[in-house]
């Protein structure tokens, strides 16, 4: 029976061998030290695939870490008190068994590149595996330009506990308040993530705090919006299939204001 450590050096000898730059790089001794390298590999890889034998290898990898950090299901979320279908949670979105999670991509749309770096493009491509990077590439080469903001992709959700992954991009503020193109084009991306899961006939999705992290969106307004566009999208679509909508933060600031807005204080 094969090792982790097993597991994980076939892995990464494979991945070195990709890069000739990477020639005599030293392995790591710890599982730890394997993991960090496996995803700063896979964060910097372009998109293509590997040999099935691998694909299986990295996909078990992925599955044990997933097992590792526990998945957490829509019964251990508490319905807000403003509204059944809305939820709150403060965690890892990686971790959630929703039909779909949200990502807050970038025009590229083929996830972070920069080697363990900690916004949620990256945990969520470094979680789901090299495949995810493919089927976006596929789906933008298709598209044949850049995703405007505002508009939505999904994918298959691959080594994640969500089936589904939407990625939307959201507009970058570049001045000291976001412009009323800024504020519009962020409650785009809140209803093209839902027309897309309606779409697909999901019945649950887990938003991210869109636009706050490297594009710098004020946290509270960006809340306000999306509060506000969930519940407008809603009201105007009785037929939506969608009957848990997850607001997932991170930042204990983000969870303060989400849950002044969602009515749990």
């Amino acid at each position: 029976m094969e090792s982790e450590k097993d597991r994980l050096d076939t892995l990464l000898r494979a991945l070195l061998a990709e890069r000739p730059e990477y020639y005599g790089a030293t392995i790591p001794r710890s599982v730890e030290g394997k993991r960090d390298m496996l995803r700063a590999l896979m964060n910097v890889r372009m998109p293509s695939p590997l040999p099935p034998s691998l694909m299986a290898l990295q996909d078990r990898e992925l599955a044990a870490q997933r097992d590792e950090k526990g998945v957490v299901t829509l019964e251990e979320i508490a319905p807000s008190p403003l509204c059944p279908r809305l939820r709150l949670w403060q965690g890892d979105i990686t971790r959630l068994a929703v039909d779909a999670i949200v990502n807050a991509a970038n025009s590229r749309m083929l996830g972070c590149f920069i080697p363990l770096h900690r916004c949620i493009d990256n945990a969520i491509h470094s979680a789901a595996g090299m495949e995810l990077r493919e089927e976006c590439d596929r789906l933008m080469r298709g598209q044949g330009r850049e995703e405007p903001a505002g508009k939505a992709k999904i994918t298959h959700g691959y080594n994640l506990p969500a089936k589904w992954v939407i990625h939307t991009v959201g507009p970058i503020v570049s001045g000291d308040h976001p412009t009323g193109d800024d504020r519009r084009l962020l409650a785009e991306c809140y209803r093209s993530c839902m027309a897309l899961a309606d779409g697909r006939g999901l019945e649950s999705i887990a938003f991210c705090c869109v636009s706050t992290g490297e594009f710098r969106f004020p946290q509270e307004q960006a809340a306000e919006i999306a509060v506000a566009t969930v519940r407008e999208y809603l009201g105007s679509h009785p037929g939506s299939t969608l009957s848990a909508i997850v607001f997932d933060v991170f930042k204990d600031s983000d969870y303060r204001i989400y849950r002044r807005l969602l009515g749990y204080e």
